[in-house]
């Protein structure tokens, strides 16, 4: 295969959107921290949601901001680590869901802004 042929190769550009929910004062410190580590090429902070959840036996509804991460999927195990042990919540939220088709040029862009987690 030449190197042509495995730039195309569809599997190169696998990714994957990630979503986090945190305390809104934590989530631009989450999102930066992805970033700059090159763990993540993009995440979208939504704030303004409420989550209602039960934990330890009681129902609980908090004001949360939503990440919304873009990653290589082959990333997504050291982005969730790094998540986990950055997240101020014992058990953070961390869903991966995988892209199956898009924009190839932004597909690309993602894993090639991606050092830290597999990406390029």
């Amino acid at each position: 295969m030449s190197r042509h042929d495995h730039d195309r190769d569809p599997k190169k550009r696998e990714i994957c959107v990630v979503l986090c929910t945190c305390p809104p004062a934590e989530a631009e410190r989450l999102a930066g921290l992805l970033v700059e580590k090159g763990l993540a090429a993009c995440v979208n902070v939504v704030p303004g949601l409420t989550s209602v959840y039960r934990w330890e036996g009681k129902v609980c509804r908090d004001p949360e901001s939503l990440l919304v991460i873009k990653c290589p999927r082959r990333g997504v195990e050291v982005l969730t680590e790094a998540l986990v042990e950055a997240h101020p919540y014992d058990v953070p939220e961390v869903i991966a869901l995988k892209v199956k088709d898009g924009n190839r040029a932004y597909l690309d862009w993602v894993v090639a802004s991606c050092s830290g987690g597999g990406g390029g």
